[in-house]
């Protein structure tokens, strides 16, 4: 586990912000429970005793008893590889055992813990079913689960395959329907984004970087471009809405991730030499120069974009629109 994955998972699992996450993760690392929490390595080197970390664990009430499976029935701890590596910081793992943590740090320590454990463990082993039902000519299809061997989900309580079992249908040929509905439904607008959603998107447009996600969603939140429903939903305000429409009416890409994504691109390139700082700061600068030109000439588009969602009346200053240049940040 990264610091990305912890932060994607701790929102779905734990319903807690990636700021709250990387709050607790760290002060569990200065207290000396965890691993260092900032880290894009999800590959454990060769030269780490795993065994001794997995031993640590062993008196716990929760996972101990797992623990000595990992250790004596399995042959020891087997983690799945990832594919990356920062070359400085292993994945996050437990250092320490503990049980005297309260609220979310100890939700957040005992997460890590079973994260860890699970991922040194054996897969789970199931089997797909698909069933093919004919109802008076009607066909039907529907698919499930069987599950063989439960391994890492005896530890992993935040994975449920029993949502996903169904019954063996192996055997059976023909059966009674206890009802058939006819049901009335329409289609639904797309869910909200939650967080977990919001950094595997930055992640995937190379927005931000594992030290930095946590920090750019608080500052949408402290802005009030978004807001949260139910703990972890992500809903756009007013604001943000209108900025969008009035940047896209000016046809160029202020609201999505590219100008960013390039200037992440180049500081990456500023690390491995590819480009000196000076040369990125000056492409950088002309770039984001035309881009405010282009978004000045256009104002008018910002302020009726403003009008429309915000239902407010358009300031008529000579086409100057209500935006003052210190206005965008």
């Amino acid at each position: 586990m990264d610091t990305v994955e912890l932060e994607k998972q701790a929102s779905r699992k734990l319903k807690l912000s990636a700021k709250t996450t990387m709050t607790i993760a760290e002060r569990l690392y200065t207290q000396g429970f965890i691993s260092y929490p900032r880290t894009e390595t999800n590959i454990f080197p060769k030269e780490m005793d795993l065994a001794n970390i997995v031993q640590t664990q062993t008196g716990d009430q929760r996972w101990g008893g797992f623990c000595g499976r990992i250790l004596n029935e399995w042959n020891g701890p087997n983690p799945r590889q990832g594919k990356k590596s920062d070359q400085a910081h292993p994945p996050i793992h437990p250092i320490k055992h503990t049980d005297n943590l309260q609220g979310d740090e100890a939700r957040v320590y005992e997460f890590i813990v079973r994260h860890f454990l699970a991922c040194v463990s054996k897969d789970a082993v199931g089997a797909e079913t698909t069933v093919n039902i004919d109802i008076a000519g009607e066909k039907f299809v529907g698919h499930g689960l069987s599950v063989r061997e439960r391994n890492y989900l005896e530890v992993y309580i935040y994975e449920r395959w029993s949502d996903k079992e169904i019954i063996d249908y192996s055997q059976t040929r023909e059966f009674q329907p206890t009802s058939i509905d006819m049901l009335d439904s329409s289609t639904e607008p797309p869910r909200l984004l939650t967080e977990a959603d919001l950094i595997s998107l930055m992640d995937k447009h190379g927005i931000g970087t594992d030290a930095t996600h946590a920090e750019h969603i608080e500052t949408v939140k402290s802005r009030e471009y978004v807001f949260t429903e139910e703990r972890d939903k992500l809903v756009p305000g007013k604001l943000a809405m209108a900025l969008v429409e009035g940047y896209d009416g000016m046809g160029f890409s202020m609201s999505k991730p590219n100008l960013r994504a390039a200037l992440e691109t180049d500081l990456v390139d500023i690390c491995e030499g590819r480009k000196t700082k000076d040369e990125v700061l000056q492409e950088q600068i002309e770039t984001y120069k035309q881009v405010f030109q282009a978004a000045m000439d256009q104002v008018n588009k910002l302020d009726r974009a403003t009008q429309h969602v915000l239902e407010e009346d358009p300031a008529d200053d000579g086409g100057g629109g209500g935006w003052d240049g210190g206005g965008g940040g």
